[in-house]
């Protein structure tokens, strides 16, 4: 079963628009959701939650139509974390878990306190008054703590320090040791994202590119490094982009298949990828 089903979502705000999004993600899996600010990561999620409705096409979660009544007690099994946390200000960490307890019918108060430690978070200090970090690291212990099926994820390890940052990656890692519990994330982090996700989906401009087994994905391009000369004399069709980088040097993403064997190349990172294709470099 697909934990997250998109199927030809369009959404029009006037000068932007989802265009004919389709997005599948397995069960069991992390899909990373990609792309420069104003592409659609964040409306593709409030779509996904049913926030937005779509002018046309379909969305389902847990394998549940988010159109449809049955989908409330669905969010029971999902645990969201946004890019700004949103509690009442006045509240305190310890009111939060007891507003939380009349959400949730799973709620763990238990677990709630031990991530409240873990994260070193004031058990009494107003929201108003936490950082920014303090109060993303509020917002995922409570989507940790009613038992979700379903992580979804917008920007949620932003603001937090390398530290912190890695630690929730191992938690969101230990998370899908469940077979049945899977994860869409958000980032700007591109590092994050090739540590944690198993797919990869770039969105563009309202369009996705691709969703792609991250591996697949890096064993297919490489990284090549030389002279321009050198460059010049590849196949056009294995060139996906290039920069120049002074002297005479440039830098390529090439297919691999498309090059000679002998040509000595590099194996690129998510955001060596991502970035030839920002620059409007488009999957041939």
């Amino acid at each position: 079963m697909n934990a997250i089903a998109l199927h030809h979502i369009c959404k029009s705000f006037g000068s932007f628009a989802i265009d004919d999004l389709t997005l599948e993600v397995p069960e069991g899996t992390i899909c990373g959701l990609v792309g420069e600010n104003g592409a659609g990561k964040s409306t593709t999620i409030r779509l996904l939650m049913n926030a937005l409705r779509p002018d046309s096409g379909t969305a389902a979660v847990l394998g549940v139509d988010t159109a449809s009544p049955e989908f409330l007690a669905v969010k029971e099994d999902i645990g969201v974390v946004m890019d700004e946390a949103y509690f009442p200000e006045v509240l305190s960490a310890a009111q939060v878990g007891r507003v939380m307890a009349k959400t949730y019918r799973r709620w763990d108060d238990a677990q709630y306190r031990q991530f409240l430690d873990r994260f070193e978070l004031p058990e009494k200090k107003a929201f108003k008054d936490y950082s920014r970090g303090m109060r993303m690291k509020l917002a995922i212990a409570v989507a940790l703590s009613h038992y979700p099926r379903l992580l979804v994820l917008d920007e949620a390890t932003a603001g937090l320090d390398p530290i912190v940052r890695d630690e929730v990656l191992d938690i969101f890692s230990d998370f899908t040791r469940q077979e049945d519990h899977s994860i869409l994330i958000s980032s700007h982090i591109l590092s994050d994202l090739e540590k944690l996700c198993d797919y990869i989906a770039f969105l563009h401009q309202g369009k996705l590119l691709f969703c792609e087994e991250k591996d697949a994905l890096l064993d297919r391009y490489a990284i090549f490094s030389g002279t321009a000369d050198q460059a010049e004399s590849l196949e056009a069709d294995a060139v996906v982009g290039r920069e120049d980088r002074g002297y005479g040097g440039v830098r390529c993403l090439v297919r691999r298949d498309g090059v000679p064997a002998t040509l000595t190349l590099e194996r690129p990172t998510v955001e060596d990828v991502i970035l030839f294709l920002v620059k409007g470099v488009k999957l041939r």
